[in-house]
């Protein structure tokens, strides 16, 4: 495997404004199950967690994402089995959202889990289950893969995570082998004044095939907050091939944060497709790391706020070898007073000749009270490439409004046609009509509102 130096952001180191902290001690950390080097690596990441600060505005990765109404010390983690006696995840989230039955599914509901995958899964070697259940069956190969791409000095959140997580998915796919089944997993939270906490890794060998969704949901209508903090890690291998779905559908009243990364190998390639409608604060790390040559990156993603939402998603493409290609679309409707934020780079490292990169963000501003900020950015460090990005934010072209209005389409029908319009380049992107028989069902029902 080729070891590569990749992008990191800098920021200043700052002294917290206030004082309020998680009131987690190391109490809270997972059993190891006997393990020493799995103690040792959440007893680290305690410690990472233990010196950080929760980040602020003085930090330029979160000068538009403010946390001064964040009351960290209010939450606790999910009781095993308290899932039990809260509203359960609706029958439509159970649903397969690809055309094929399913591989498998599993159910994370804060320290408690259902697991349910096809023998004929498991025959061809593939791990699809819990962090949990891998660090009892499948320890050594866990170890391999865990924490080696996202790190817990990389910030408070994923040091959380790495310290406490309860919840988690391992997907591992052998050398060669193709998962003809997607799989398909759910965290589902809908606990209040509680932090949930997710760990993802998804690793495919070289030549391997497989699709995933994941999906993170909680009730919509809530009297009192929540939080989720997430980290996910995906290695693909050389030629092998990754097509990843996820959605973002929690209650308003959820604080969300996720630190994610693909790791790219030669000639290796992912689909990677965003949907995020939920959640009163959202903050997302999206980093693609194409570190080896002919690998290529493909990232699509749809938002769509009101109320008070406020979703942040910072994406990075580095390419970091020679004959990498990325390819990103971000699009996003805002309503209410809602505030979108999407800030992008692609790097090009030193050597990295014939790189192709692309990144675009289209927003669509449906209130006068809405905002949309669109940051892209290029840092080049090679010649011979070719690298192209745009942003741009507007609002419903009157004329066609009129166009339809004149044709005997209500006013309100009219605006709904015009905004599926604008996301149909994204549905256009997404081969299974599940997931975009859900994006627009999202549409729908905001529009309604």
């Amino acid at each position: 495997m080729t070891e590569t130096t990749v992008v990191t952001r800098r920021s200043r180191s700052v002294s917290p404004e206030k004082s309020t902290e998680f009131r987690f001690t190391d109490n809270d950390i997972p059993s190891d199950n006997g393990l020493q080097s799995f103690a040792a690596y959440r007893q680290q990441a305690w410690k990472t967690f233990s010196e950080k600060s929760l980040p602020n505005t003085k930090e330029e990765a979160w000068r538009r994402t403010d946390l001064a109404q964040l009351d960290p010390a209010q939450y606790q983690l999910a009781k095993p089995g308290a899932y039990l006696d809260l509203p359960s995840a609706p029958d439509e989230l159970l649903k397969p959202l690809t055309d094929k039955d399913q591989g498998g599914q599993i159910v994370l509901y804060g320290g408690s889990s259902t697991i349910n995958v096809a023998k004929e899964i498991t025959q061809k070697g593939v791990v699809f289950t819990t962090l949990e259940e891998a660090q009892k069956s499948h320890p050594e190969l866990l170890q391999k893969y865990l924490g080696k791409i996202v790190k817990a000095e990389e910030g408070k959140f994923p040091s959380l995570v790495h310290a406490l997580a309860q919840d988690g998915i391992f997907l591992y796919v052998p050398k060669g082998v193709t998962v003809e089944e997607p799989l398909h997993s759910i965290l589902w939270g809908a606990g209040l004044q509680t932090a949930y906490l997710s760990h993802i890794v998804v690793v495919l060998e070289d030549g391997a095939e497989a699709t995933y969704i994941h999906e993170a949901a909680s009730p919509e209508e809530a009297d009192q907050s929540a939080m989720h903090a997430g980290i996910v890690e995906i290695q693909v291998g050389e030629n092998a091939n990754l097509h990843f779905v996820e959605l973002q559908s929690f209650g308003k009243n959820v604080w969300n944060f996720s630190n994610e990364r693909a790791r790219i190998e030669r000639n290796g390639n992912i689909d990677w497709i965003f949907g995020a409608i939920g959640s009163h604060v959202t903050k997302n790390f999206t980093d693609l790391d194409l570190v080896g040559e002919g690998s290529v990156g493909k990232m699509s993603g749809f938002y769509f706020t009101n109320g008070k939402q406020h979703l942040d998603h910072d994406t990075q493409q580095n390419h970091m070898a020679p004959h990498t290609t990325s390819d990103l679309l971000f699009k996003g409707a805002l309503l209410g007073e809602s505030h979108s934020v999407w800030q992008g780079m692609i790097y090009v490292a030193p050597g990295a000749a014939k790189t192709d990169g692309y990144q675009a963000n289209r927003n669509l501003v449906l209130s006068k009270h809405s905002h949309a900020d669109s940051i892209p950015g290029l840092e080049i460090l090679a010649d011979d490439v070719r690298c192209t990005h745009g942003a741009t934010v507007g609002k419903i072209d009157q004329d066609e409004v009129f166009y339809l209005l004149s044709r005997g389409i209500p006013k309100k029908e009219a605006e709904r046609l015009i905004v599926e319009g604008f996301f149909d380049p994204i549905m256009q992107r997404i081969p299974y009509e599940g997931v975009r028989s859900r994006f627009q069902q999202y549409v729908h029902n905001k529009m309604a509102d």
